[in-house]
């Protein structure tokens, strides 16, 4: 049986404004870099392949948490908000004219303007995935993680989700069958002395 743990990257000065980053390149702020020294993989994902997206908050990530340079993926780039990148999430909320949807709305259809949809997530990421052959953590983004989920919960992006994504832990899937766990495995912490 091979797994894959996803992890999501920790916070960024744009992730705490609400602002939508996509594909551009955010580092983590000092107070994610501080915390994330301070975790370390549960045991068994210590032998795993390490990888992550190319984006520096994701390798960042990845590098503070496993103590390794990850392998880059270029298929785990986050989705591409096209031009509502840069923007906040609560402002687009409230203009009701520029097409801007809740998750629960989305379908795998519904696209960005300029952007990209769940089901073109899902064509440039399932060779990654689908060939992967030993147990892997990949360290990526929400929208890289919800697609992803989805796929293995059965999810079709309308209504509410049957997982929520938080920091600091692995959300593991079984790739034989595609299917998940049913709950995610928290980051340990680093003993201090």
């Amino acid at each position: 049986m091979t797994r894959l743990a996803l992890l999501r990257h920790g916070h960024t000065d744009w992730n705490r404004a609400g602002r939508i980053q996509g594909r551009s390149d955010i580092p983590l702020d000092q107070t994610a870099r501080d915390e994330l020294s301070g975790y370390d993989l549960p045991d068994h994902w210590n032998a795993a392949d390490i990888w992550s997206s190319p984006l520096q908050r994701a390798s960042e990530t990845a590098r503070l948490v496993t103590g390794q340079p990850p392998q880059i993926s270029d298929a785990l780039i986050e989705m591409n908000w096209g031009d509502w990148e840069g923007l906040r999430g609560v402002d687009l909320i409230a203009d009701t004219d520029n097409g801007y949807r809740h998750i629960e709305d989305w379908g795998w259809a519904y696209r960005p303007p300029n952007g990209e949809s769940p089901a073109e997530v899902w064509a440039r990421l399932s060779p990654w995935v689908l060939g992967l052959r030993s147990d892997t953590v990949a360290v990526c983004h929400i929208g890289i993680m919800r697609v992803i989920l989805a796929q293995a919960w059965g999810w079709d992006f309308e209504g509410p989700a049957p997982f929520k994504i938080k920091r600091n832990r692995l959300y593991v899937i079984n790739l034989t069958d595609m299917s998940p766990d049913a709950a995610p495995v928290r980051l340990i912490k680093r003993e201090t002395i």
